[in-house]
């Protein structure tokens, strides 16, 4: 067991440097190419740090276990809402804009209702991806029309937080982290797979446990280390824009690769915790005056994944 605690270690280390270097490129390559901090932190630090999600997704897909893959999709957006932003409030506390109240938070109700729909009939199949992606492609054209409608006053105070640094490092540090923050997410995930199978612990609890998290760890590293320099629209923005990118792209994998028949506890325990946790998110942005997720709601959020993770354990054993 030697081999996966060292790779768990490497993995972690080079995820947290990754993290702070890839911050740092989306936040000046917003700057220098005239985009808010929401929407990089909604479209390319979301895409990139779900890119674990999606390649656990092909992989679980072609070995015939699609329903690791959306047991992993729905996980990871449990644990980005009840851990990464849990944690992300608990370092800093996130102010949420009227926009991310009035626009994200509801697309992102929207597209996890429609989830629900899907997989209602307990059954993924071909078309039902279709319309996940399609749902995607719809959420990145509202994404470009909601960074047309941003007011001057919302850009002049986006663009105060980002740092200055030249276009070609800039888009350096992006890719390169971005490269850097998938491929240790999956060494972590790797390691600590190895690990619970080692110690005997069952597929289920790995899939919906260690796989979904270590597939947010790159969402947990780069919201901290947003939030800890002070750019809280691209924390808050990461968090809202990867979740809808686990339900309308990673979701659709296993569907478009190999249709699959679900049970009906991945509805009623685990799309439901999803669900709830989305709705208890917009709630606790509304919940104070002006809207923002505070260190004692960071704490609530983190207890309910705490519960989520009991519930798991019992109905395993």
């Amino acid at each position: 067991m030697l081999y996966p605690i060292i790779a768990l270690l490497v993995g972690f280390i080079i995820l947290v440097w990754s993290a702070d270097r890839f911050v740092i490129g989306a936040a000046s390559t917003a700057k220098n190419f005239g985009m808010s901090p929401m929407l990089i932190g909604l479209t390319v630090v979301s895409f990139g740090t779900s890119a674990p999600e999606i390649l656990v997704a092909i992989m679980a897909s072609t070995a015939g276990a699609g329903s690791l893959a959306v047991g992993n999709a729905l996980g990871s957006n449990i644990a980005n809402i009840g851990l990464v932003l849990g944690i992300t409030a608990l370092v800093a506390p996130l102010p949420v804009r009227s926009k991310v109240l009035k626009q994200e938070i509801p697309l992102l109700l929207a597209i996890t209702l429609l989830a629900g729909g899907v997989l209602y009939d307990l059954y993924l199949g071909r078309i039902d991806s279709i319309i996940l992606i399609l749902s995607l492609i719809a959420c990145l054209f509202l994404f470009t029309r909601f960074q047309r409608n941003a007011s001057d006053e919302d850009i002049a105070d986006e663009e105060e937080e980002l740092p200055e640094l030249p276009t070609s490092w800039a888009f350096f540090w992006l890719i390169t982290g971005l490269l850097l923050l998938a491929g240790s997410s999956r060494l972590l995930v790797w390691g600590a797979t190895e690990i619970a199978t080692t110690l005997g612990v069952s597929e289920l609890i790995i899939g919906l446990t260690i796989v979904a998290i270590g597939t947010s760890l790159p969402e947990l590293a780069a919201s901290v280390a947003s939030a800890l320099k002070g750019h809280t629209d691209i924390a808050l923005g990461n968090i809202v824009g990867s979740n809808i990118f686990n339900i309308a792209a990673v979701m659709a994998v296993p569907g478009l690769l190999m249709p699959i028949e679900l049970e009906s506890i991945v509805l009623l325990r685990d799309y439901g915790m999803t669900l709830g946790l989305t709705l208890l998110l917009a709630l606790l942005a509304l919940f104070q005056k002006p809207p923002n997720i505070s260190r004692m709601e960071g704490g609530i959020l983190l207890a309910v994944y705490a519960g989520y993770l009991a519930l798991l354990y019992n109905m395993s054993v």
